[in-house]
């Protein structure tokens, strides 16, 4: 079992940064495969990022390539999605998920998520 803890969302002017974090709990974060996933209002939840157990390799989508950041620290069970040239169609709940590389086939835990709302 591992539980996500997301913060760092807000209110941030175009153009503005913003850093979220994302704290797990357990001994084993090491084994999981950490993505990040948003929602923007009245439409379906979309990939953003992910990051394998190393950090070694790193997957974003076209729409935030070149602006966001994935990184981990395993040392503190957490992940870091660091976004840069904040657009307003960045605006949306953002969301951490975790997949046992061992065991799932796809993300089985979430956490609450995070709104990020991005002002023209």
């Amino acid at each position: 079992q591992v539980q996500l803890v997301e913060s760092g969302g807000g209110l941030v002017q175009a153009g503005g940064p913003l850093r979220l974090s994302c704290a797990a709990s357990g001994r084993t974060f090491d084994s999981y495969v950490m993505g990040w996933f948003r929602q923007a209002p009245g439409k379906e939840r979309d990939f953003v990022a992910r990051i394998t157990r190393s950090g070694g390799l790193k997957y974003y989508a076209d729409s935030v390539k070149g602006r966001f950041t994935i990184s981990r620290d395993n040392a503190k069970n957490t992940v870091y999605l660091q976004m840069n040239s904040l657009k307003p169609e960045d605006t949306a709940v953002y969301y951490c998920a975790a997949r046992n590389y061992y065991t799932d086939s796809d993300y089985s835990y979430w956490g609450q998520g995070t709104q990020v709302t991005v002002s023209s």
